[in-house]
């Protein structure tokens, strides 16, 4: 694959940590703007030169950075302002969406302790998901809100209201909507810890670990649902507007459409454990209404699941059994993997769709680098960077977090192979200089005709650690 490299423009700096980067033309306005949303809670767009606040929501945020169970997380967390989406016909309607985690919902955690699955011990291989209404960690919601015609956005009604177990793997970037349905996409994570303990994300009826499409244009008329976890605890009214494309889904920066002739192929990156991130692309695919999951499940049968996507978490992570990794005793310098779900990767191999391109958390090749997480995936189709045109770029948290500070985030491409195959990946370099401020690579982001590619890099990995983000440009 050909090395690119390319310069970082800088657009606007000591910024919130940034969490979504997309354009839109507001109602009466001629050009398209770039809107960037913090994790603390604000969403600004970039107009002339000059940033203006659209909205600001942090009263509405939960305490970031908070510790659980009197355990400190030293101001690291995965809750906040996640997702951001403006309706397909937002120019005329003024209608868009948020996804953030609400103050005051703070609770104590799903698990008591540290979760690690142990091959040897069943129980850590079987758990669940007991006394939900008090053992969680917070509430997310997805709510509808409106730009009104004296220029002041208000919220219109609530679309979920969902409890989540842990603190992180809520998903990010986590609202888009598919040019193929019009309808709202939602990309959760599993619902944190680490190996999904509870199995959540290959449990059907869990909303946790899956992708879910939303038909906004329906009307349920219930204006502040319940606050649930499983689809059969919704409304009859909200599930009627549910369908699932996806499942199986660890963690997961939104997912991206390509417009291909007269068809989209859709990306998905999904965050690794301890081995592999990975990145998945699919056309076809036949979303299952949730209504017939539940009817599904009420029979104890399996609904009809052709064409049904499951990315194989947490019996797979990418293209591997999903491991857990200590140390040799015998020899420190080498890694013991041992095999953590083993059933469930066999239950799950053949269901499941192969990743596009994978990279590793720990890579001796000398033009790789390891990573950390992935933090954003979308195709460009510009001529600015010419080597990049319909190629598929994409960030990560940190490379080679095992060397020295300062830390710098990985910036990568790859292409759909036409046989499907496994594709390696190529680093792009930039000629940026950071000094000696870290630059965690936290989003990347795209134009409304992906022609152009954004860039979020933070100064720290603590949500805490206020102003430290810039936003680039990445240009030839």
């Amino acid at each position: 694959m050909i090395k690119v490299k390319v310069s970082l423009r800088p657009i606007v700096s000591k910024i919130n940590l940034p969490t979504v980067l997309k354009t839109a033309i507001l109602p009466g306005d001629s050009i398209e703007r770039l809107f960037i949303a913090t994790q603390v809670g604000e969403i600004f767009y970039i107009g002339n030169g000059v940033i203006r606040t659209f909205l600001d929501i942090r009263p509405r945020i939960i305490k970031l950075g908070d510790s659980e169970l009197g355990v400190s997380r030293g101001g690291y967390d995965e809750r906040g302002l996640l997702g951001l989406a403006f309706h397909p016909e937002f120019y005329y309607n003024g209608l868009f969406y948020l996804h953030y985690s609400v103050a005051g919902t703070q609770g104590p955690g799903a698990l008591s302790e540290p979760f690690r699955p142990n091959p040897c011990d069943p129980r850590t291989l079987n758990l669940r998901w007991i006394n939900r209404e008090n053992q969680y960690d917070h509430i997310d919601t997805v709510e509808e809100w409106i730009l009104q015609s004296n220029g002041q956005p208000q919220k219109r009604r609530t679309l979920l209201n969902l409890r989540r177990p842990f603190f992180n793997h809520n998903g990010v970037n986590s609202l888009n909507f598919s040019p193929e349905t019009g309808n709202l996409v939602l990309t959760t994570g599993d619902g944190g810890s680490g190996y999904d303990p509870f199995n959540l994300s290959q449990d059907d009826m869990e909303i946790a670990g899956k992708i879910i499409e939303i038909d906004v244009d329906k009307n349920t008329f219930i204006y502040n649902p319940p606050v649930i976890t499983r689809f059969n605890e919704l409304p009859a009214p909200i599930q009627e507007t549910l369908t699932v494309i996806a499942k199986g889904v660890r963690n997961i920066p939104g997912i991206s459409f390509q417009k291909f002739y007269n068809q989209y192929i859709k990306y998905v990156g999904n965050v690794g454990q301890d081995l592999v991130e990975s990145i998945f692309s699919f056309v076809h695919y036949k979303p299952i209404p949730v209504t017939q999951l539940i009817q599904a499940s009420l029979m104890k049968s399996k609904p009809g699941l052709e064409g049904f996507i499951n990315f194989g978490w947490r019996g797979w992570e990418g293209a591997f059994p999903t491991s857990f990794i200590r140390g040799c005793s015998a020899n420190p310098t080498l890694d013991e993997k041992t095999i953590a779900y083993y059933n469930e990767a066999i239950n799950s191999s053949v269901k499941r769709i192969q990743p596009i391109t994978s990279y590793f958390h720990k890579d001796p090749r000398p033009d790789k680098f390891g990573g950390t997480a992935l933090t954003g995936v979308q195709p460009y189709m510009g001529n600015g960077i010419p080597n990049l045109t319909g190629s598929v770029v994409f960030t990560d948290l940190a490379k080679d977090k095992e060397s020295q500070p300062p830390v710098r985030g990985g910036l990568a491409y790859t292409t759909v192979s036409t046989d499907c195959k496994l594709n390696d990946f190529s680093v792009i370099e930039t000629d940026y200089n950071f000094g000696s401020q870290s630059a965690y690579y936290v989003n990347l982001g795209t134009n409304l005709d992906q022609t152009r590619l954004y860039l979020g890099v933070y100064g720290s990995m603590k949500v805490t650690d206020f102003n430290q983000g810039t936003v680039f440009e990445i240009v030839p």
